[in-house]
């Protein structure tokens, strides 16, 4: 299974949301939020875990999802 990142409304801006995290991250605008995520989320995948985020509107409504797979990392001889 993946793991989850969200972006949300909160308040009059934006959050990015996980199990991953402690602490929710909170932006002004939806598209620093998703950048973030994204980035986030690539981050994870490229450490081996796959991630998948979920936009969601103002209305609650999913606006989109994006997966990102788990990469194999590559073992070097030592």
């Amino acid at each position: 299974m993946a793991l989850p990142i969200s972006v949300v409304p909160a308040g009059e801006g934006w959050a990015v949301r996980s199990p991953a995290f402690e602490n929710d991250m909170f932006f002004q605008g939806g598209a620093k939020a998703e950048t973030t995520a994204r980035r986030l989320a690539d981050q994870y995948a490229r450490a081996g875990i796959a991630a998948e985020v979920s936009v969601f509107l103002r209305n609650g409504a999913l606006a989109g999802s994006f997966r990102h797979p788990a990469m194999a990392l590559e073992l070097t001889a030592a």
